[in-house]
């Protein structure tokens, strides 16, 4: 199963780093489990000066990259909180069902529009507090690899 982690807008130097640390480290974990690749696409910030305009150019710049039969799960601070080991079993799930791939869509500084919300499989949250959307990439790089490190029983998390 192949997960794309799509964002609008692009992280600076020591962010970028640091998501591509945990980037690798998912890579490497999850092919033992049958993931075969974490793609990063960034998208375009759009410059429109309308709060919806922008919210609708970006989100269907995202949704243009949804992967035929992909689960797609968004990322949305009136989401769901699952916890790690949740959300590894439904990593899990999905790929042992034989699904294509999962996107994961996570907005600009206005977040996502309604047509991402609609075909959302998923909502989820990184708890009540409002984060940065560069680091709920970094965030949700790092809980993919979580979930894998859980998957293979290694002793990255600890419960």
């Amino acid at each position: 199963m192949r997960i794309v982690v799509a964002a609008v807008g692009r992280l600076k130097a020591a962010e970028r780093e640091l998501a591509e640390r945990y980037r690798d480290r998912a890579v490497k974990t999850g092919r033992t489990l049958g993931f075969r690749d974490i793609e990063v696409i960034e998208v375009r910030d759009s410059r429109a000066r309308e709060r919806e305009r922008r919210i609708l150019e970006e989100s269907i710049a995202l949704a243009s990259i949804i992967p035929d039969g992909a689960v797609i799960a968004i990322l949305d601070g009136h989401g769901d909180n699952v916890s790690s080991e949740a959300f590894a079993g439904r990593l899990r799930a999905w790929n042992d069902a034989g699904r294509a791939g999962v996107f994961f869509a996570i907005g600009g500084a206005d977040g996502l529009g309604e047509v991402l919300h609609e075909r959302a499989d998923l909502s989820l949250a990184f708890g009540t507090a409002t984060w940065p959307h560069q680091l709920v990439r970094i965030m949700l790089l790092e809980q993919i690899y979580r979930a894998f490190t859980i998957l293979s029983g290694h002793p990255y998390h600890r419960e």
